[in-house]
């Protein structure tokens, strides 16, 4: 232990050090800025604070942070800050630092994926909120994004504002904008459909809506009241696409355990993307071709949803997963052509999300046919060389060992799982 501490006493006295040179040489004049614009930082809260502030909010963090998870200190920071200052700038501030929360202060999201956030009116002349997005929200991540939406509704709440009342012309115009930029701008990681956007825009109480990013402009719904320009605005389309539709599930989870009022609706969205069917007693799970809706060119189809002699959920966690990443069987890697690394990105049927894969191989490993009839289970990498040339048909994967708490994060009803000895 002391050890440890007098390692950590180092390494903050050579760091101290680098900023003391790295001061000097700034006062020398050769750079943009005399200082060091990097603050240093011991914590998530300090970061927040000195990202996007307010002043003194560090100690508020850190306090509600013994208690609340990151999601309900965002909140409660949002709640407490616009409770003080209900216009527009205490809006932004509370969305500024909430969003900072949530992505830990370590993207620049929170300063530059928000442009501003405005009080605007409906055409009944009620008042709602609308927050100006811009291309940087991309780094907070599609889970952050779709917070992003929800945690401006909170604080629309919390200011007394009415929801946002589109127009079937503004509704259209995102329509439009999202098909425009998928093909024209960059492929969108989710690409909603048409009805899903009508859907989602008509009902998210507050504006998502933003500057414009791209110099592509829209062709059927132009010059409209409340929108600004004519072209693309990728930061709204990126929250609304890769954002609140890629991240239903996760968006309800929040809904559900704070309470919050407003967002029903995405049950049934929920029900249209997981094709499940609640009874009292039991949930019908149906196969989910989401992953394989927007496929790109060139990239292998590894199994079809639910096919049989596709992978085998297998609950559990090696040594050299964690979050975010599953684990396949050595040998899979080996007669899959090599294709799959360690480390290789892999989109998945359930729970619903990417994933980087890592080699486990205590798990089932693959069945093959080999060109002489013979069937046999590859349990070793010696054998899946010798036999690699002689492969007629891959019958079984293997299993994908996946963490319990992949689908608890992702707010997914478990599956069932094979036997295992276990």
């Amino acid at each position: 232990m002391e050890n440890m501490e007098e390692y950590f006493r180092s390494l903050e006295k050579y760091l101290s050090k680098a900023y003391e040179i790295a001061e000097q040489a700034r006062k020398k004049g050769f750079d943009p800025c005399l200082s060091v614009e990097i603050p240093l930082a011991k914590d998530m809260a300090e970061r927040v604070e000195g990202l996007v502030g307010p002043k003194g909010i560090a100690d508020r963090i850190r306090e509600l942070s013994k208690e609340l998870d990151k999601e309900e200190v965002a909140l409660k920071v949002a709640k407490e800050i616009v409770e003080k200052d209900k216009s527009e700038k205490g809006a932004e501030q509370a969305l500024r630092t909430a969003l900072a929360i949530l992505t830990e202060g370590i993207v620049a999201a929170p300063l530059e994926g928000i442009v501003k956030v405005k009080i605007k009116e409906n055409f009944d002349k009620t008042k709602y909120l609308a927050v100006y997005f811009a291309g940087p929200i991309r780094s907070a991540g599609g889970s952050a994004q779709a917070l992003a939406v929800l945690t401006a509704d909170y604080i629309r709440q919390n200011m007394g504002l009415d929801r946002y009342k589109p127009t079937e012309e503004e509704i259209e115009r995102f329509v439009e904008e999202v098909e425009l930029y998928n093909s024209e701008v960059a492929r969108l990681q989710y690409f909603p459909s048409a009805d899903e956007i009508r859907f989602a825009i008509k009902n998210i109480p507050v504006e998502i809506t933003g500057e414009a990013t791209d110099n592509v402009e829209v062709s059927g719904y132009r010059d409209l009241e409340r929108i600004e320009t004519n072209k693309v605005r990728g930061g709204a389309i990126l929250v609304l696409a890769e954002g609140v539709l890629q991240k239903v599930p996760k968006i309800l989870k929040f809904v559900e355990r704070l309470n919050i009022k407003g967002w029903e609706w995405l049950y049934e969205l929920k029900k249209d993307e997981k094709g499940e069917e609640e009874g009292e007693e039991e949930v019908k799970i149906k196969p989910n071709e989401k992953y394989l809706k927007d496929i790109v060119a060139g990239r292998p189809v590894l199994s079809h949803p639910s096919r049989k002699g596709g992978f085998r959920l297998r609950y559990g966690r090696c040594r050299v997963s964690g979050f975010a990443s599953t684990c396949l069987h050595p040998v899979t890697m080996l007669i899959l052509e090599n294709f799959i690394a360690i480390g290789t990105q892999l989109k998945t049927e359930r729970p619903g999300k990417g994933t980087a894969i890592t080699p486990c191989d205590t798990i089932e490993p693959p069945v093959v046919r080999l060109k002489n009839g013979d069937v046999i289970r590859v349990d070793s990498l010696e054998i899946a060389k010798k036999i690699k040339k002689d492969i007629d048909k891959i019958l079984f994967l293997g299993d994908i060992l996946i963490a319990y708490g992949e689908f608890l994060e992702n707010n997914h009803v478990l599956m069932p799982s094979g036997y295992v000895e276990e």
